[in-house]
């Protein structure tokens, strides 16, 4: 055979779609109607513009040519992967595709590209996520408002572990907000299940400013109060308009801590002193609760609130169900209505400029291509799925 015949054939190959059978050891062609299985085309969207980044994948705004809606697509990062989608991959669609609940993010359906390793997730869209409004809010939010995100996060929590699923990331930059002021947790690439009996998992999860205490001191046993912890951080930046704790490095954000609540011991925290990296930090003594002096407006029923949910004790830290029944959130100011909430138009005019932006750049930006290796245009926002 000639090189010509054999380059022929080559490129012939490479333009089908095979897959490997373990059974036979052969491999087995596809046919066209039949590569994308039970998947929609990817080129049933229009893409509008890149959003973001979230932990495990880029995220499109674009728009469903079907049905004329604007949704999420969400690009599953394959970084290296040979052999299929890698498994943090599969737990986020496994996740997602079973939970439904309107204070986390829904998962419509699983799109494919014209490669076996462009997967796409196509998720519900929403306007803005809290770390930009934060970034670029005229003014912070008032109490009421902080009450009704924080009421709407608890009843997402809520649900997320009653359904045995711990987050492992939350952070104000993973909660999107709808222009209906409907919060919604978002950005599952860390999430785990969880039962009995408990299976040891790293501790290096949630980002460094939410990471709660255990995790810091090498704990591998997860549970839902890690989520809880970042909640309380969630809700101390809210009230004091800037991060509660933003240490630089894992010694830091222990010393931001205990100079915050004080040094922990076992009296306190029972086992404490037996945590995987007790021995590798030398503690200070700081034997107050500084609470009180951070907020020093807050109501009792506030810091009580707050207190709850920074336990040392993850057995003791305050739950998803308590914090929904907590006086905090029955007392004046109350928590506004979702619908009440600011809605932010400035943000939507920002959004109109970009897609007139995108219109002119259409043509050499499409969703035909988007089913092969892309870069995408720059990133216009700092939303996170």
């Amino acid at each position: 055979m000639s090189n010509f015949e054999s380059d022929l054939k080559r490129k012939e190959t490479q333009d089908r779609s095979a897959l490997f059978s373990i059974l036979t050891g052969e491999w087995m062609e596809i046919s066209p109607q039949h590569k994308t299985g039970n998947c929609r085309s990817v080129t049933d969207f229009e893409k509008l513009n890149r959003v973001g980044e979230g932990t495990y994948g880029v995220v499109y705004r674009a728009r469903d040519t079907k049905c004329n809606k604007i949704v999420a697509l969400k690009k599953m990062r394959m970084d290296g992967e040979k052999y299929g989608i890698p498994i943090s991959g599969l737990r986020e669609i496994n996740i997602l595709l079973n939970l439904r609940h309107q204070n986390v993010v829904e998962l419509k359906e699983v799109v494919v590209g014209k490669s076996l390793e462009s997967i796409f997730l196509v998720m519900e869209y929403c306007e803005q996520d809290l770390a930009s409004l934060l970034d670029n809010m005229p003014a912070p939010f008032s109490e009421s408002q902080v009450k009704c995100i924080m009421l709407q996060l608890f009843k997402g929590l809520h649900y997320l572990h009653d359904n045995f699923i711990i987050h492992r990331d939350l952070k104000v930059s993973n909660l999107l907000m709808t222009d209906k002021g409907c919060v919604k947790i978002a950005d599952f690439g860390l999430a785990r299940n969880y039962g009995l009996p408990q299976k040891p998992l790293t501790p290096k999860v949630v980002t460094l400013w939410y990471r709660a205490p255990e995790l810091l001191f090498g704990s591998k046993t997860h549970t839902t109060a890690i989520d809880m912890w970042s909640a309380g951080c969630i809700l101390g930046e809210l009230l004091a308009h800037r991060p509660l704790l933003p240490g630089r490095s894992e010694l830091q954000q222990i010393e931001l801590i205990m100079e915050m609540l004080g040094t922990p011991n076992d009296t306190i925290w029972p086992g404490f002193s037996k945590l995987p990296a007790f021995k590798q930090f030398s503690l200070r003594k700081q034997p107050y609760n500084n609470l009180r002096h951070t907020f020093p407006w807050l109501s009792e029923s506030g810091i009580r609130l707050l207190n709850g949910l920074f336990m040392y004790d993850p057995d003791k830290r305050a739950t998803a169900e308590d914090c929904l029944d907590h006086s905090y959130f029955k007392e004046q100011p109350h928590p506004c209505d979702p619908e009440f909430m600011p809605s932010f138009p400035q943000h939507r005019l920002k959004r109109k400029n970009q897609e007139n932006t995108d219109v002119k750049r259409k043509s050499s930006d499409s969703f035909k291509d988007f089913g092969q290796t892309s870069k995408g245009p720059p990133l216009s926002k700092k939303k996170k799925y």
